[in-house]
């Protein structure tokens, strides 16, 4: 029977956390990477062999994952779950009045729309899971699909550029807003936002970031519920190893005239509640005879992939932060390395 040791837990948790997070399929590369170096390996971690503890160790990198972006993201998630708890409380008890039922303000309204765009993957993937791991997830047709990524990375760019001055009146109109808000908080005595006059500069930057994300999510609650559906039943896609999920709202947010830095928070809005859903639905496999015998290396490789997911979400946050970055580099990593895989497995 195969099993799973350390090493490979380590190397795959770390990839596993990093490619999560950047536009570049992270179930892709926990196909590829096992075939590329053969031997043990590629019987220990084969995603699509029945009853392998392989399956029930990519549970526990789900939940790691989740729980860095969690993190990160905590503040939004703070403001964005009281306002739906707020929204309910409105529905249960309405003012005088009130007609019908809307949300209240723009944080309810994304806390609704990140409910509605995970309803359709949410579904397809309780449906669609085991059958779409079991037949696509095999070295060839996942280079194909690596390469169509790139394509798909390729065709958003294209899209941004058609906005690209607009973005960069929008960073500029963000700053502006949020310099104004520091300085009417300051003149009123009261400091910029909660941390106070003397605060640390890393408190005030953390502050700054606040205050450009909720520009950032007025501008999203303008997709519509809609907008918020597609873009949430496109990450169905990424069902098919090799498309990657952050990487597939972001270029459907770019096509429907999104930011790029817009598009890409949503993407990670998105991302957090459909992997930290996945992998607990499967703690079963986790917790039963699949898990047995591997939770140390499930918790060894879980810590790398929680730091690694916490590591490259910062280091995306800033990259997609600069008007100058696009998704090319990604674009052209997933067309290079599809192509050479499927080369490769072709002809091994």
């Amino acid at each position: 029977m195969s099993h799973l040791t350390y090493a490979e837990a380590g190397l795959i948790g770390l990839i596993q956390g990093v490619t999560e997070l950047f536009p570049i399929s992270s179930l892709g590369h926990s196909v590829l990477v096992p075939a590329l170096i053969g031997g043990q390996w590629s019987q220990d971690l084969n995603v699509s062999k029945e009853e392998s503890p392989y399956l029930a160790y990519i549970v526990g990198l789900h939940v790691a994952t989740a729980i860095a972006m969690i993190t990160y993201f905590w503040r939004d998630w703070v403001r964005i779950v009281g306002a739906f708890f707020a929204s309910v409380k409105h529905v249960i008890a309405p003012e005088p009045g009130t007609e019908r039922w809307e949300p209240q303000n723009t944080d309810q309204k994304l806390a609704w729309m990140i409910i509605l765009a995970t309803i359709p993957v949410g579904i397809a993937g309780l449906a669609l899971e085991h059958l779409f791991r079991v037949v696509f997830s095999k070295p060839i047709l996942t280079s194909v699909f690596l390469f169509a990524n790139g394509l798909i990375l390729l065709a958003g760019e294209r899209a941004r550029r058609r906005h690209a001055s607009m973005e960069a009146l929008q960073i500029a109109a963000d700053e502006r807003v949020v310099a104004e808000r520091q300085k009417a908080a300051v003149a009123a005595g009261g400091g910029y936002g909660s941390a106070g006059r003397h605060s640390s500069g890393q408190r005030a930057l953390k502050q700054h970031q606040a205050d450009l994300a909720v520009e950032s999510d007025r501008r999203l609650t303008g997709v519509g519920w809609v907008g918020a559906f597609v873009l949430g039943a496109a990450q169905i896609l990424a069902l098919l190893p090799g498309i990657s999920r952050d990487g597939i709202v972001m270029v459907g947010g770019l096509f429907r005239g999104l930011s790029r830095q817009d598009a890409a928070r949503f993407s990670f809005l998105l991302s957090a509640p459909v992997i930290l859903a996945a992998g607990v639905l499967k703690i079963p496999d986790l917790t039963g005879p699949l898990g047995a015998g591997i939770h140390g290396q499930v918790l060894f490789g879980s810590i790398l992939s929680g730091v690694g997911a916490y590591l490259a979400l910062r280091f995306l946050m800033r990259y997609f932060s600069d008007p100058k970055r696009t998704l090319t580099p990604f674009a052209i990593y997933s067309l290079i390395v599809g192509l050479g895989c499927l080369l490769y497995f072709s002809v091994r």
